[in-house]
C-alpha cells in the first residue's frame, strides 16, 4: 500500500510532514496578513511616547513578560477576571509583540490606571509589601538607574523603519522628555497605559 512507502522511507516522511505544515500555516497566516482587523489599530491607538516606549523595554530587560502575558482569551472565565479580551489591533505597533501564555503572575493585558502609581513604585520596590503572598523579586535597582536619553530617539527612528508612525518631531522630542527619568518612572508609565483603550465594566 502507498502509505506504508511513506511510514517505511524516513526521508519521504520528513518531506511530507514538512509539506504538510507548511501547507496548513499559509492557510492560518496568509488570509491574516491582509485581514484589516489584525492589521488596523484600534480606535484611538497612538505609539508609546518616550517615557513610557522606554518602559516597555524595562519590562523587557527584566523579563516581566517571562511571567506575565498581555493576552486575554475570549473565555468567560478570563474576561471575568481580566476585562475585555485581547484584540490585535491593540498591538500593531508592538515589535515585539508581547502577548504570551506564561502566567505565574496575573496577566497585565488591562492593569492600566487598576492601581496607583505609589502602589506599582511599592509592588515594584518589595512586591511583599503590598501581596504578602507575591512571588515576585524585588526590583530596588530601578528607582536609582536613569534612563539613557541619548537612546530613545535612535529606538524611535529604527521602529519606524517597520512601520511605527513616529514623527520626526516624536523623534527630536525624544531625549528631553526622558532626561533625568529614572527607571522607575518609565515602567509605571508604561504599565499605567496597558489595555486602557478597551477596558470593559467589570
Amino acid at each position: 500500500m502507498k502509505h506504508d512507502v511513506v511510514e517505511k522511507n524516513v526521508g519521504l516522511m520528513i518531506i511530507l510532514t514538512i509539506v504538510a505544515l507548511s501547507f496548513g500555516t499559509l492557510v492560518e497566516l496568509v488570509p491574516l496578513m491582509f485581514d484589516k482587523e489584525t492589521n488596523e489599530p484600534i480606535a484611538g491607538l497612538m505609539p508609546l511616547p518616550a517615557l513610557e516606549l522606554e518602559g516597555r523595554d524595562i519590562y523587557i530587560r527584566e523579563g516581566c513578560n517571562t511571567c506575565h502575558s498581555q493576552m486575554i482569551r475570549p473565555l468567560r472565565a478570563e474576561t471575568e477576571r481580566y476585562g475585555h479580551y485581547s484584540v490585535a489591533g491593540e498591538s500593531v505597533y508592538n515589535h515585539p509583540f508581547l502577548w504570551g501564555s506564561k502566567r505565574t503572575g496575573p496577566d497585565l493585558a488591562r492593569v492600566g490606571k487598576r492601581y496607583s502609581d505609589d502602589w506599582h513604585r511599592a509592588h515594584l520596590y518589595n512586591p511583599r509589601d503590598v501581596v504578602p503572598e507575591s512571588n515576585m523579586p524585588a526590583f530596588p535597582w530601578l528607582f536609582e538607574n536613569e534612563i539613557k536619553a541619548n537612546i530613545t530617539g535612535t529606538k524611535m527612528a529604527r521602529l519606524r523603519m517597520v512601520g511605527v508612525p513616529y514623527t520626526d518631531d516624536d523623534i527630536a522630542g525624544a531625549g528631553p522628555a526622558v532626561t533625568g527619568k529614572k527607571e522607575i518612572d518609565a515602567l509605571v508609565a508604561y504599565l499605567q497605559q496597558l489595555g486602557i483603550l478597551l477596558q470593559s465594566k467589570r
